[in-house]
C-alpha cells in the first residue's frame, strides 16, 4: 500500500479495540494520526480517493468488525481539540473535541444550550455526523457552521441551512472530514447552566449503563416510539449472545460483559431487530455506526 507523504504519523496493522467503548473489534490497515488541517489536506490531495478512508472519533458509538477495516483509518488527535471564543462571542471548536469537555467550557463561560452535551459521549465532529441529541436538545440547535474536508481535499464550511440536520442524521456526504465546528454561544447564568447539567448527569446514571462497556443508544427511536419499549415488549431486556448483553438497567443500551467479540454485538443487536419486527411490525433502525470489512451474521 503507496501511502501519502505526510507530517502526522501512520500506523500499520493498528489494532483498535482499546480506542472503543466495547473494546472490540479488528485492526486498521493503516491508522493516521494527522498533524493538522494542512497535513490533512496535503494527504486527501495526494490519495486521491483512491485508498479507502475511515474517520473515527472517540470510538463511543461504533462497532470495529472483527475482521478490522480495510484502507486507512483517520483519528483527529490533540490538534482538533481547541475551543476558541470568536470576537463576535460564538465559539469555534475542533471535531475531535469531547462532548462533555465542551459542555463544561460553556457553563464557566456563562454560554447556554450546551448543556445536554454531558449526556452524550463521544466527539463534537460525531455530533455533527449524526445530529446527536438528548434531553431535549440537538446539534442542530446551536451549530451555525461547519468546516469540512472532500475526499480530494477541498476545504468548505457549510452553513446551517445546508447541512440539512435531521433526527440523527445530517444530508451531507458521508465521505466529509468534519475538522472544526462553528457554534451560536447564547449568554446564559453559569449556576444555573451547572445545575442544569447535574440534573442531566443525575438522570443518566440512574437510568443507563455508563460504568459498563457499552456505547450510545443502540437504536435510533422511531417516530412516536421509543425504542427501549419496544425491545421491552417483545421480553429482550437482559437476552444475550456469549458476552454480548442487552442492558437490564436501559435495554437501547448492549453491553460487553467480558470477552464478547464484535460480531457477538453485532448479531445480538441484528436479533433485537429481528424479534422486535416480529413483536410489533416496527423495524428498528441502528444508531451506533458499523464499520469495517462485513461478515455474514
Amino acid at each position: 500500500m503507496k501511502l501519502p507523504l505526510v507530517r502526522g504519523k501512520y500506523k500499520e496493522n493498528y489494532k483498535l479495540a482499546h480506542l472503543t467503548w466495547f473494546k472490540v473489534g479488528g485492526a486498521a490497515d493503516v491508522l493516521y494520526k494527522p498533524v493538522d488541517e494542512d497535513d490533512i489536506a496535503n494527504f486527501l490531495k495526494q490519495n486521491g480517493g483512491k485508498l479507502p478512508v475511515t474517520v473515527i472519533g472517540a470510538g463511543s458509538n461504533i462497532i470495529i468488525r472483527d475482521r478490522g477495516v480495510e484502507g486507512v483509518v483517520i483519528k483527529l488527535g490533540s490538534g482538533f481539540t481547541e475551543i476558541e471564543i470568536l470576537p463576535e462571542g460564538d465559539l469555534i471548536v475542533g471535531a475531535a473535541c469531547l462532548n462533555f469537555n465542551l459542555a463544561k467550557f460553556a457553563q464557566a463561560n456563562g454560554i447556554k444550550g450546551f448543556e445536554f452535551l454531558v449526556g452524550i459521549p463521544g466527539t463534537v465532529g460525531g455530533g455533527v455526523a449524526m445530529n446527536a441529541g438528548s434531553y431535549g436538545s440537538e446539534f442542530k440547535d446551536i451549530v451555525k457552521s461547519v468546516y469540512a474536508f472532500d475526499k480530494i481535499g477541498a476545504q468548505m464550511q457549510i452553513p446551517l441551512k445546508d447541512i440539512g440536520f435531521d433526527y440523527r442524521k445530517n444530508s451531507l456526504p458521508t465521505n466529509l472530514i468534519y475538522t472544526k465546528v462553528v457554534f451560536r454561544a447564547d449568554r446564559g447564568d453559569p449556576n444555573e447552566i451547572k445545575l442544569k447539567m447535574q440534573d442531566i448527569n443525575k438522570k443518566r446514571a440512574e437510568t443507563q449503563p455508563i460504568t459498563e462497556r457499552t456505547s450510545g443508544s443502540t437504536f435510533a427511536n422511531p417516530e412516536g416510539k421509543r425504542a427501549w419499549e419496544l425491545i421491552d415488549q417483545a421480553g429482550l431486556r437482559g437476552m444475550r449472545i456469549g458476552d454480548a448483553v442487552i442492558s437490564e438497567k436501559h435495554c437501547n443500551f448492549m453491553i460487553n460483559q467480558g470477552n464478547a467479540n464484535a460480531s457477538d454485538i453485532e448479531q445480538l443487536g441484528e436479533f433485537v431487530k429481528n424479534k422486535v419486527k416480529d413483536h410489533s411490525g416496527i423495524e428498528l433502525k441502528w444508531e451506533i455506526k458499523r464499520i469495517g470489512r462485513n461478515e455474514k451474521i
